[in-house]
């Protein structure tokens, strides 16, 4: 078994670049690690003989779809993190900048699949048809996620740093013995890839043959620790320690992580168990509402991340190949502030809950413990209304 990627190994040079030998050689790739790229910043396509192959049935349609996903996600995003500062939710985890590593990765997809997210997968969510504003309760305190897990194979969102990945390597190994050929992806962020949970998995998954796809998106900020503080190689180059392949892919470039992820489920799926992709993108916003990202970090680093936006490099793209024209990008806007004003509304409607509704659904049968803590908390509740 390899231990990474062809692609991760093979230099991709331009015809103008010196070739390097021995130790400069080396110490050029170690300083910067290759990642699969078909669509640049500027909106120019890559030829890849590798990876192209995955994306060649992508159509302008198909392509326009992509881009639908990418901007209707921002604009939920946008509407959420509103919400938040008008008071509407308590927190709220922006994505802002990594649309295409998430519609990306999520498309590539099947149906039976099973995906195991952070608390940032809001578009993962969109592509398995969980509706914008389900994400929406639990950040306003009115539920615990939501959604039925297995109506969309796609699971509650995880607070827990890295524990999704035990819980996704667990869930492909009961897969495995099933004999099904399905495969689950489990989301997490650099940051969590210095947790015990996360390398326990990779180790679990290796040993097992687990078809699983662990999917970083190193958006290069745990909160406040830059990623060069957390590992001193590359994250993708971490999974050769686990004995299965690890690959980079530009995370701004949907097209690439589309074609990456469904590479790394096609193994999966052959039995080949599990990779390890490292969506290399920015988190453009705030790690979450909570956060003020300008205490620590340079607002040079991110316009320099802002030329590399993922939507403005697919709308290059469309415009310059003829797959898109400016009624299609009018009626998109229209769709997106729909979009917009159906979640202020559906937020602002949804009901509180129950106090009591904390108790329920616990444990399957009835818990002594349960039973006591629920008669002191209404006893709690009604000395309010008794005016104690």
């Amino acid at each position: 078994m390899t231990v990474e990627s062809t692609a991760a190994r093979k230099p991709r040079r331009s015809s103008g670049t010196k070739r390097a030998t021995g130790k400069t050689a080396a110490a050029a790739q170690a300083a910067e690690p290759q990642l699969v790229q078909l669509l640049t910043p500027e909106g120019d396509r890559v030829e890849d003989p590798e990876f192209a192959p995955y994306v060649a049935d992508i159509s302008a349609d198909d392509l326009r779809g992509l881009y639908r996903d990418m901007v209707l996600t921002r604009r939920f995003d946008a509407e959420a993190t509103a919400l938040q500062r008008q008071g509407e939710l308590g927190l709220w985890a922006s994505l802002l900048g990594q649309e295409a590593a998430q519609i990306g990765s999520g498309r590539a997809l099947r149906d039976d699949d099973y995906v195991f997210p952070t608390y940032r997968e809001h578009g993962v969510a969109w592509c398995r048809g969980v509706d914008p504003t389900n994400l929406l309760g639990m950040f306003r305190g009115v539920n615990h996620g939501g959604w039925d897990p297995n109506s969309n194979n796609f699971h509650l969102y995880t607070i827990v740093i890295g524990s999704q990945t035990l819980h996704a390597t667990g869930y492909a190994m009961g897969i495995a013995k099933d004999g099904a050929d399905s495969a689950v992806i489990a989301y997490f962020g650099d940051g969590a890839s210095s947790q015990g949970d996360v390398n326990e998995a990779f180790t679990f998954s290796a040993v097992y043959n687990a078809p699983v796809v662990f999917f970083c998106q190193n958006n290069q900020w745990a909160i406040s620790e830059p990623t060069e503080r957390q590992t001193r190689v590359p994250l993708y180059q971490r999974a050769a320690g686990f004995g299965f392949p690890g690959i980079r892919v530009d995370g701004n470039d949907v097209l690439a992580c589309l074609a990456v992820t469904r590479w790394a489920l096609e193994r999966a799926r052959r039995g080949e168990g599990p990779t390890l992709v490292e969506a290399f993108t920015y988190r453009m916003g705030a790690h979450t509402t909570s956060d003020d990202p300008t205490r620590y970090r340079r607002d040079e680093e991110r316009e320099a991340w802002e030329a590399k936006d993922p939507i403005a490099r697919v709308k290059a793209y469309l415009l310059a190949s003829g797959g898109a024209d400016e009624e299609f990008f009018d009626s998109l806007e229209s769709e997106s502030e729909a979009l917009g004003k159906r979640v202020r509304e559906v937020v602002r409607a949804m009901p509180d809950p129950d106090g009591m509704s904390m108790f329920e659904n616990v444990y399957a049968d009835g818990h002594a413990l349960v039973d006591e803590e629920r008669a002191e908390f209404a006893a709690y509740l009604a000395s309010f209304e008794e005016g104690h």
